[in-house]
């Protein structure tokens, strides 16, 4: 794998893990990492395959 693709992945199970936190303890933010988190989860994923594609 690219390290961009594991770099947008690893960032984005920390803002979504920060979110996870961050609703325990009632940050009004808490929604807004988890939607960014998930956001890179799904860039990466896209990147990752737009990769295979590309290659066959």
């Amino acid at each position: 794998m690219n390290k961009n693709i594991i770099s947008l992945f690893s960032f984005g199970l920390l803002l979504i893990l920060i979110g996870a936190v961050g609703t325990f303890f009632a940050w009004d933010q808490a929604m807004i990492f988890i939607g960014l988190g998930l956001t890179f989860e799904s860039l990466a994923l896209l990147f990752f395959a737009w990769k295979r594609l590309k290659n066959k």
